[in-house]
């Protein structure tokens, strides 16, 4: 969301108190009570002499003259360490002995513990700020700190009841900030907030604020910046908060609330942010239109009805706008975002009509145009053709018409393009080439025309090419061969003609091929059976002609069909007896043995014909033969093991309740991988299971994950101990989360992630089957002796290594029909494959491991994550973000840069790889100390400085400072190119010393924000 609560509330501290931190009132004598008051602080969290920052904190100098503490009159009046990674409990019996303690800034640090019952002792506090640690247990009575102007503990981990008639004793709180705390539900919303007449920022959001708003907030006519989201307010928005005329930020997402926008809500001429999504709110936009200083409008996921106003056209400010899954209508105003840097525009699943606004990449900056599912007619402006910023283009389903612009095709940024389901015509430009980013081309159900350009292979990053259901002719280019990475090829009923190339057999990632309903002719190449993962083959109502090539037979296809051609000659028998009964149909020419639904082959003359039957036949049902023997013999084996269980590490369970479910094409059965699950075969273990290598025949390895589906599945595991666990007598079967859960990650189809193979369920067990990279992890290169004996790991290649992995987990966060979160990211869960290239694994295991436990076990919590990747938000909310697998990634970048652990001793008790480096970026040696030893290139460890830099915004303590996975991508992309100065804020030792309470934590999240998509 926009912008960070907890920093927003510390920037108002910073301009109520800029006029009383910095200088110290150092005519009187020092106390020595404050002094030793201030030396048992320094002993608390852990300071040492040593300590960046704290020199000053030593028993010869005066509390005055300690780094971050003000005085007045010769008194200690502030302690000012927002932000300096100090860890430990805050001794508040000792603390609130100054007497002239007024403010008390200790956010954004390490502390942990309770804030104890002694706080009410410091009766003189005006500003206190705990926020973004690790405070737990719940907050003591407040009442005495009546002095109070600004409270903010959001972003811990506080639990029961807030003490809110507490703040009933603070008539001068002009800042309340609580959210992001797991408080105990409240029975209604607190009514004690009513009497604050001078609250100016509320941020209660994320703390189990329940019961509806009241009418009585319209009386907190103060207030500027207002959250209640992500609560369980129903309701409506009472017409009252129009009163509230100084609103700057009003956020209501994520709630219950219902009825229409207030009237009046255009009073709010200051509004600058308003996030009402994911309610259930309803009506028309009309109170909008008054709103002319929105930057950004989040209203999606409601049931508003009705036209967008046409003042939001001339709305100059408006950077954002989010409408999407409503139901309203009408035309876009044809200005819209034409004045700022307009940034994104989703207003999808609406039934919008018109043409498309043309001007909202006028000033370059637009990165996200969807308008898919609306009734929007006319063509694509021809304004986008320039609009290089543009990452992902989808309008489909639609009216749209005409031709597409050209330079659309070659946009260098452009990831996806979705164009399918509407009217639009023209050729594909064969600058199509040139969009070296491109991944996705959806223009399915249209009227485009012309070939195929052989400039297409020039996109080497395509992955999917749907182009089925138009107009296209000529012939499949060979240069096809060159798209390594394309998973999907959909071609169906064009007017294509001329043989399929045999090239097309070198595109060994493909897993769907549809070429039907064309007039494509000749052979059927027998190079498709070299595509290894193919597993959907539609050739059919074609004009292709002689046999069938028994290449086919090596596939595990799924699907095959090719009906309605010219085909000849004998069916071999493995394609036969795996195909549908309609494969063939269609094709006089064709025969088989003992296929019923083919016309016997055993009148064809002469033995010669014989013999070539018996050729084409023989390998195919040898290996059928085969197949079924073993299947055979292991029903017999397994039913005299039973009564066992269990023989040489592994079970065997009945052959009747295994469930395999491929994603990709499969040349093995389930037996084959249930037999390698044996106790010689485990290569990894971990919290999500045990990890065994499976060699199977043909000379194919694959990597298998065995999910543990009860809480001590995999606590026992001796030499003679069952691999697969079972379930708890009487838990059920295979649970449809589970399933969905699976489903959802076979869909994921990235270059830089581990392909899902195949599901292999029971009563019993679940396992997944996914490719086996014989490289090892990341870990292993940089961690162990086996990498160094494989030479370890260059700067170069390890740059390669965090550029791949980041544009994985880009993908899985933006790239899926929905964000799928990795929850386990680290060095361990990165692959390397051949060329060192890497590869996400274990991604989204967690929630599948919750759906498999939530089958047996409704009570199971599945822990998300590792020790020292685990975002610190997580220790107390049990909630995984995007945000949280962004923080993994950084303490990843961490590891590549410094070639540590993330945690080791040397780091000290409950510190970890974030720290330490945090500590040594503030000393005097600055940041290039912290460049692995290994790393001796001068340039390379430029090179390595600048990731780090990226690595330290990842692992900011606020979630709302770290960049998405999309902004981390830009910014490696860009290390390269000496541009990452100007986008993420140059990070040295000089640029992290506390100067002024957390400035410069602002002047990274102020500079990342201006380099964020």
């Amino acid at each position: 969301m926009f912008p960070s609560s907890p920093l927003l509330s510390h920037s108002v501290f910073f301009l109520l108190l800029c006029s009383c931190c910095g200088g110290s009132g150092a005519a009187q004598e020092p106390k020595t009570d404050e002094l030793r008051v201030l030396l048992d602080l320094k002993a608390a969290l852990g300071i040492t002499d040593s300590t960046p920052g704290f020199a000053s904190w030593r028993a010869g100098n005066p509390p005055c003259a300690f780094s971050g503490v003000g005085c007045d009159n010769g008194s200690v009046s502030a302690i000012d360490l927002w932000n300096t990674s100090v860890s430990g409990t805050l001794p508040f019996a000792s603390i609130c002995r100054l007497p002239s303690l007024s403010k008390l800034w200790m956010g954004a640090n390490r502390l942990y513990g309770n804030v104890t019952a002694d706080i009410s002792r410091c009766a003189n506090l005006e500003f206190l700020d705990l926020a973004g640690n690790s405070l737990s247990g719940a907050v003591p009575d407040l009442s005495p700190l009546q002095k109070l102007q600004v409270l903010n503990l959001s972003d811990n981990g506080f639990t029961g009841r807030f003490p809110w008639a507490s703040l009933t004793r603070m008539p001068d709180l002009v800042s309340l900030s609580l959210g992001d705390n797991p408080f105990d539900t409240t029975l209604s919303f607190p009514d004690e907030l009513m009497g604050l007449p001078k609250l100016q920022l509320l941020y209660l959001s994320n703390c189990s604020v329940h019961g509806r708003i009241p009418p009585a907030i319209g009386n907190l006519t103060e207030l500027v910046n207002l959250e209640l989201a992500d609560n369980l307010l129903y309701g409506e928005i009472p017409p009252e908060i129009t009163n509230l005329t100084n609103l700057w930020q009003l956020e209501l997402y994520d709630n219950k609330l219902t009825g229409t926008l207030p009237v009046g809500l255009g009073k709010l001429r200051n509004l600058t942010f308003f996030d009402a999504s994911g309610n259930m709110l309803e009506g028309n936009l009309s109170e909008i239109r008054h709103l002319d200083r929105l930057v950004s409008l989040q209203l999606f996921q409601n049931n508003f009805t009705g036209e967008v106003p046409p003042e939001l056209g001339e709305f100059r400010e408006l950077v954002n706008l989010s409408l999407y899954t409503n139901r309203l209508s009408g035309v876009l105003p044809p200005a819209l975002g034409s004045w700022a840097e307009f940034d994104f525009i989703d207003v999808s699943t609406n039934s919008f009509t018109g043409a498309i606004p043309p001007d909202m990449c006028k000033k370059g900056t637009m990165t996200r145009l969807l308008m898919l599912e609306n009734q929007f007619t006319g063509e694509i402006p021809a304004t986008y053709a320039t609009c290089t910023s543009l990452l992902r283009l989808r309008v489909n389903d639609n009216s749209l018409s005409g031709e597409v612009p050209a330079g659309i095709w070659s946009l260098p940024n452009l990831e996806n393009i979705d164009l399918s389901f509407n009217q639009l015509s023209g050729a594909i430009d064969p600058s199509v080439g040139n969009a070296k980013a491109l991944s996705q081309v959806s223009i399915s159900n249209n009227r485009f025309s012309g070939e195929l350009p052989r400039e297409i292979s020039g996109a080497s990053s395509l992955v999917s090419i749907d182009a089925g259901y138009n107009q296209l002719s000529g012939n499949i280019p060979d240069t096809i061969r060159e798209l390594k990475k394309l998973d999907t090829l959909f071609l169906q009923g064009n007017r294509l003609a001329g043989e399929i190339p045999e090239a097309l057999g070198s595109c060994s990632s493909l897993t769907q091929v549809d070429l039907s309903g064309n007039a494509l002719s000749g052979a059927i190449p027998p190079s498709l059976g070299k595509l290894s993962n193919l597993n959907s083959l539609n050739l059919s109502t074609n004009r292709l002609s002689g046999k069938i090539p028994e290449t086919l037979c090596s596939l595990k296809l799924s699907s095959l069909d090719l009906s309605a051609n010219q085909l000849t000659g004998v069916v071999p028998a493995e394609l036969a007896i795996r195909a549908f009964r309609d494969s063939f149909a269609g094709n006089p020419g064709l025969c088989g043995y003992r296929a019923g639904f083919l016309r016997s082959c055993s009148g064809f003359p002469g033995r010669r014909a014989s013999s070539d039957r018996l050729r084409t036949l023989l390998p195919c049902l040898f290996a059928g033969v085969a197949v079924a023997f073993a299947v055979v013999g292991y029903v017999l084996f397994g039913k005299k093991k039973r009564a066992g269980g269990e023989e040489g590490g592994r079970v065997v369970s009945k052959v009747d309740e295994w469930d395999m479910r491929s994603f990709r094409a499969v040349t093995f059965h389930e037996q084959e991988v249930i037999r390698a699950v044996r106790q010689e075969n485990l290569i990894g273990r971990g919290g999500s299971g045990n990890v065994y290598r499976a060699d199977l025949a043909g000379g194919k390895t694959v990597a298998v994950k065995h999910i543990w589906n009860c809480p001590d599945g995999g606590g026992n595991m001796g030499a003679g101990a069952a691999m697969l666990g079972r379930r708890r007598p009487g838990a059920g079967g295979r649970s449809r989360e589970f399933e969905a859960e699976v489903t959802t990650l076979s869909a994921v189809r990235h270059v830089n992630v581990v392909k899902l193979l195949c599901s292999i369920t029971s009563e019993d067990s679940s396992l997944l089957v996914y490719e086996y990279l014989p490289n090892g992890s990341l870990w292993d290169r940089l961690h162990t002796r086996e990498g160094d004996k494989l030479g370890g790991i260059d700067w170069p290649a390890r740059y390669e290594v965090a550029l791949g992995a980041a544009r994985g987990l880009e993908y899985l966060h933006h790239g899926c029909d929905r964000p799928v979160l990795h929850r386990d990211v680290k060095s361990s869960n990165i692959l390397l494959d051949d060329s060192l290239r890497p590869r996400l694994a274990d991604f989204g295991l967690a929630k599948v491991l919750q759906a498999a436990a939530s089958s047996s076990y409704s009570s199971t919590h599945v822990f998300a994550g590792t020790h020292g990747y685990i975002a610190p938000e997580y220790a107390y909310t049990m909630r995984v973000s995007e945000k949280s697998d962004v923080y993994s990634f950084g303490v990843v970048l961490l590891e590549l840069v410094t070639g540590r652990r993330p945690i080791e001793p040397d780091y000290g008790d409950n510190r970890d790889i974030v720290y330490w480096v945090y500590t040594k970026m503030t000393s005097s040696d600055g940041v290039m100390q912290l460049v692995d030893a290994a790393i001796t290139h001068g340039e390379a460890k430029q090179e390595a400085v600048k990731v780090l830099r990226v690595a330290v915004l990842c692992t900011m303590r606020l979630p709302s400072l770290r960049p998405s996975m999309r902004a981390v991508v830009q910014l490696l992309e860009e290390v390269g190119r000496e541009r990452l100065a100007a986008a993420a804020a140059a990070i040295d030792g000089k640029d992290l010393k506390v100067v002024d309470g957390g400035e410069c934590e602002r002047n990274k999240q102020d500079k990342l924000r201006a380099a964020t998509p």
